[in-house]
């Protein structure tokens, strides 16, 4: 026969769901024997368990009788010997009944499973051997399948993670970049702003330094005058205790000697009271006087005596001096009393003064400073208003960076359009492509190329242009739509193409601007020798 069981193919769905059916029975059987491999070990688990109760019920039971047997000989009675184990096991018995029942229970249940894996097993087994003759081929294009599609999947997920991957690190990378043109952005803005406030800063340093260095000294100053007072009036108050124990001892000489001569003035003035009066008791009072006389005379010489020792001197004129160089002395020191008192008021007021000063230098430089500080935050809220502006004004320009982008993309859209149309070398400027003048330029130029449009147009009829330039577009469209093997062999060159380029370079050469009968020459030329059939074509086919 021609066709055979083996050339005759079923569908590739077939196969696919014929490869299908043989993998899940294959998982299937998998699955069976891992699972009817882990049924059989836990039998076995079962089965030592049970081995292990079973001993150890046989060793409760032979203690049990031991325990009988003991009893017996010692002659205890059988009833009582054989309910006394009981009572004292009773508990651990029926913990071991109910462990024996869950394992009898367990083990009824895992030779149940075993029994219906072992069923389904032999099921698929057989299933696969009966499908096994005609599927090896098939098994083998279903393993290679199944491990190209294993690649594919692998494949798969890295170019996922790598597509992930990648769009993570451009959205990084494009985060980025825009943190480093913000940066260099902020970095050409704020320099001299940055410039201009640390300037103020160092400047209020300047004269915070000033105005520390001010105050230290104005202190020291003060301490020094302070000492300096206190020294003073120490001094002072020691020149006048010192003035002070010298007016007393001399106040207390002077009032003693006062006393004395007053006692001698006294004295001399009874003996003067009395010349003539006492005649009768001439010889009793010239005794008494006589006597009188003498005390006051030895009186006279204690106390000359006693002045002597104090002044130091001998004579009565160096007496009398001293005592109105002592005099002298008293006015003297009284006097400079009164000028330390006086010089001691100027040193209070100066301090006084020098404190008042302090104080203001104090609270002008905490004021200074305090303005400063208010003048640095008015700077500050300054620069933020200016970096808002300045944000502001960057929105407003990438704005009008983008209009102006759309603009020129226009502008040059129109300019490629109107490129035909030629203007005189006196109107045309040279401007630089790069520059921002190029687009108002362009615009001129466009503007004056559509006046001169404009200006060629009019008085025409504008459908019948209209229509000519549709006609034009169509069959230049329809010129590029047609297939390259439509023109096998090059045209040759045609003499009225010639004579309008001929034409084309005098009017040129004449005047740049083209007129509309040579746009129409122009495309008319360019259909009809587009157009033309070339006979010997045909003859060369035949």
């Amino acid at each position: 026969m021609p066709f055979s069981a083996e050339t005759v193919h079923p569908p590739l769905h077939d196969q696919v769901t014929q490869l299908q059916r043989k993998l899940q029975m294959l998982e299937g059987n998998r699955s069976a024997s891992c699972e009817g491999s882990r049924l059989g070990q836990s039998i076995l688990q079962l089965r030592q368990e049970n081995k292990r109760l079973r001993g150890e019920v046989a060793k409760y039971s032979a203690g049990h009788k031991h325990v009988n047997t003991a009893l017996l000989r010692t002659g205890v009675d059988k009833d009582a010997s054989l309910n006394m184990p009981e009572k004292f096991s009773q508990e651990a018995i029926a913990t071991l009944d109910q462990k024996t029942l869950l394992k009898i229970r367990r083990l009824n249940a895992q030779k149940h499973t075993t029994q219906t894996q072992q069923s389904y097993f032999s099921q698929l087994k057989m299933e696969s051997q009966r499908l096994k003759p005609g599927g090896s081929r098939g098994a083998a294009d279903a393993q290679k399948e199944e491990e190209a599609a294993m690649l594919l999947r692998v494949a798969e997920n890295k170019l996922g993670k790598t597509q992930f991957k990648n769009k993570e690190a451009e959205s990084i990378t494009a985060n980025y970049l825009k943190l480093i043109s913000h940066f260099q952005n902020e970095s050409f803005t704020y320099s001299g702003q940055m410039d201009h406030l640390e300037a103020e800063f160092l400047k209020l340093t300047e004269e915070l330094h000033k105005l520390q260095a001010m105050n230290t000294k104005v202190q020291r100053s003060k301490d020094a005058v302070k000492a300096e007072l206190q020294q003073l009036e120490e001094l002072l108050h020691k020149k006048r205790k010192e003035r002070e124990r010298t007016i007393a001892a001399y106040r207390k000489k002077v009032v003693d000697d006062q006393a004395q001569a007053d006692k001698l003035d006294r004295k001399t003035q009874r003996t003067v009271m009395q010349p003539d009066d006492l005649s009768s008791e001439a010889q009793h009072s010239t005794t008494v006087m006589a006597v009188e006389e003498e005390k006051v005379i030895s009186t006279f010489e204690e106390v000359y005596r006693h002045i002597k020792e104090i002044t130091g001197v001998t004579d009565t004129q160096e007496v009398v001096e001293r005592f109105t160089s002592c005099k002298k002395t008293h006015q003297d020191l009284d006097q400079l009393t009164e000028e330390n008192q006086e010089v001691l008021l100027n040193l209070k007021g100066q301090k006084e003064h020098l404190n008042r000063q302090f104080e203001d230098m104090k609270y002008s430089g905490e004021a200074k400073h305090s303005s400063e500080q208010q003048i640095l935050v008015e700077w500050e809220h300054q620069l933020q208003a200016q970096q808002q502006r300045c944000d502001g004004a960057k929105e407003s320009l990438e704005s009008l960076v983008k209009f102006f982008t759309t603009v020129q993309a226009g502008v040059e859209h129109l300019a490629h359009k109107l490129q035909h149309i030629s203007l005189t070398d006196d109107i045309v400027p040279e401007v630089c492509p790069d520059s921002h003048e190029f687009v108002i330029e362009l615009m001129t130029q466009c503007e004056m190329k559509l006046q001169l449009l404009h200006s060629e147009l009019e008085g025409q009829d504008l459908a019948t242009i209209s229509k000519e330039l549709e006609e034009d577009e169509f069959h230049i469209r329809i010129e590029k739509n047609l297939p390259d093997y439509n023109i096998r062999v090059k045209l040759p060159d045609d003499q009225t193409l010639d004579a309008f380029k001929d034409e084309e370079e005098s009017e040129e050469d004449e005047a740049e601007v083209i007129s509309r009968e040579a746009l129409k020459r122009q495309s008319q030329l360019i259909i009809d020798s587009k157009s033309k059939k070339k006979p010997w074509k045909k003859k060369g086919k035949l």
